[in-house]
């Protein structure tokens, strides 16, 4: 599973990467969390678009969106045929630019959370599916979902799944919904390359939505060592004018 993650790269680096049309400025998010505006990169008319949409997919054919629901993940092993994604991962593969995720580790009766990414510290593509829902009123909104797989084997002690991470020579096959249909498409569904990522142990601050800065990437350090209690001075040997200035011996 993956339920937050970060875009922090320079807008510029995510244009030249992705080569979508628009020119978005956009600040660096540390800490982005279910429901909020996420950017994905979908193709229209044969060409990559950038496009804010909420994260939680929202299939067209809910009546209710407040009693379905959310749909944060899509698992690649499904989505063919789970009806919530059937038709998005025919028609409406996207990316979902990234530089980052944490995953918690369960630890007892608490979670240690960690942040992952690439080694090199290069931005990362994870797998979307993106829906347009229409409410009754003629209301429009448009979200996606992160397809995740099992994890490799890095990630494994840590989280049993992960996002699936589209390699750079494969955003056009994910994308073009036309050419490649869903069955082809569901080839890249897998884990990252052993050696892409590395995980460390962050501080559990991650795990209020309203924190979002810097500070979140730090990594924990070493418990700090236990304070040395000063020794006690000697004790002074009274001496006595009898033994002449030397210590008795017993």
């Amino acid at each position: 599973m993956c339920g937050r993650y970060t875009v922090i790269a320079n807008p510029a680096a995510l244009r030249a990467l992705f080569g979508y049309e628009e020119q978005p400025n956009f600040p660096p998010r540390y800490n982005i969390a279910p429901t909020q505006p996420i950017p994905i990169v979908r193709l229209v008319d044969s060409k990559r678009h950038f496009a804010l949409v909420r994260w939680g997919l929202l299939p067209s054919w809910v009546k209710d969106p407040k009693t379905f629901t959310l749909l944060i993940n899509a698992r690649g092993e499904t989505v063919c045929d789970k009806p919530a994604y059937r038709a998005a991962v025919k028609r409406r593969r996207c990316l979902i630019p990234a530089d980052g995720f944490y995953e918690w580790q369960k630890a007892g009766d608490r979670k240690r959370p960690f942040y992952v990414h690439a080694k090199s510290g290069a931005p990362l593509a994870f797998a979307g599916l993106w829906e347009t829902w229409q409410g009754p009123n003629g209301e429009e909104l448009e979200t996606a979902a992160i397809v995740t797989t099992v994890a490799n084997r890095t990630l494994k002690p840590i989280h049993e799944r992960m996002p699936v991470i589209v390699p750079r020579e494969a955003f056009d096959p994910w994308l073009n919904c036309t050419d490649v249909d869903a069955k082809t498409a569901e080839a890249l569904i897998a884990p990252a390359p052993e050696g892409l990522l590395e995980a460390y142990e962050i501080s559990t601050a991650v795990n209020r939505t309203a924190n979002d800065n810097p500070k979140l990437l730090e990594p924990v350090g070493p418990a700090p060592p236990e304070p040395v209690k000063p020794a006690a001075p000697p004790k002074r040997v009274k001496r006595t004018k009898k033994d002449g200035g030397q210590g008795a011996l017993f």
